[in-house]
């Protein structure tokens, strides 16, 4: 990763915890971060300026960055505040970049994510890989709880999850993901769901439903084979299962410090994402990437 990393800001409790992320990102590739503050023009008939509304921005963008400079004093740190409409401002300004970060509600305690509009514009039309981060989200999330079970940063990384469909594989979020675990120093866990086939009355189908289809682990070793031989020193494990892919992707990612997947090559043409980013959006309990 050579190119910054692009964070959206509006002053809620997400989009610092979104910040914080990205920064920490940037600060692990030696990046730049790029804080970017979307704000319009009032209506003529409002009572504060347009001067106010500019001025509000960019102390927006401030306390982000004094916030971030006081952890991160060693990242630079670039700063926009930008007329227009947030999803049109965060695509322009994102283009180039290695990563866009954006912020999203928390639905309460762990169950994951509510996906405002910003957030799904951003997802199904950004050319740039998208990293929703939630409310709350600390340093300490992404590594794993110490010997007494309390969070900490000095302890390993959590598991990196990817999840795969080997009919339509992305190359760009397998080496993001990849890319991801080794910066870590984090175990990667490839995870490629299938529906099994029906068990028959008779019983003869029990047996075949209960193996994995042969060519599926092929697929699989297939497309994981070069990458491991890139990154030899990133533990990995690549596993095909039977049941739906969102559950099998929610169950593994209950505890993984981040979920990648693949949104370039699906089957769902138009501005709107399938139906296992729809769930991930929405019930992962970690950041969540979707290249």
């Amino acid at each position: 990763m050579h190119r910054p990393v692009t964070v959206g800001i509006d002053g809620s409790p997400e989009a610092l915890a979104a910040a914080g992320w990205a920064a920490r990102e940037a600060q692990r590739h030696g990046v730049a971060l790029r804080l970017v503050h979307a704000w319009t023009r009032p209506h003529p008939s409002a009572l504060s300026s347009t001067t106010s509304q500019h001025h509000w921005a960019r102390r927006i963008l401030r306390e982000a960055h004094d916030h971030l400079g006081a952890l991160y004093p060693y990242l630079p740190v670039e700063e926009y505040a930008v007329e227009g409409l947030a999803p049109s401002v965060l695509l322009e300004a994102s283009a180039g970049g290695a990563l866009l970060v954006i912020g999203s509600r928390s639905l309460g305690g762990s169950t994951g994510y509510l996906a405002g509009s910003v957030a799904l514009h951003l997802t199904t039309r950004s050319p740039t890989a998208v990293v929703l981060v939630r409310a709350g989200e600390q340093a300490e999330d992404a590594h794993r709880l110490n010997a007494e079970g309390r969070s900490a940063t000095n302890t390993p990384y959590r598991d990196i999850v990817l999840g795969v469909d080997l009919a339509h594989p992305c190359d760009e979020a397998v080496a993001f993901a990849f890319e991801s675990a080794r910066s870590r120093g984090a175990p990667l866990r490839i995870l490629h769901g299938y529906r099994p086939l029906p068990v028959t009355a008779t019983g003869t189908g029990a047996a075949v439903a209960s193996e994995v289809p042969a060519e599926y682990e092929a697929a699989l070793d297939a497309l994981a084979g070069p990458w491991r031989e890139k990154y030899p020193e990133t533990v990995m494990t690549a596993t095909v299962r039977p049941g739906r892919a969102q559950n099998l992707l929610l169950h593994a990612a209950s505890e993984a410090g981040l979920l990648v997947l693949g949104r370039r090559n699906r089957l769902w043409p138009g501005p709107h994402n399938g139906p296992v980013i729809q769930a991930a959006m929405h019930h992962a309990r970690c950041p969540i990437e979707l290249y």
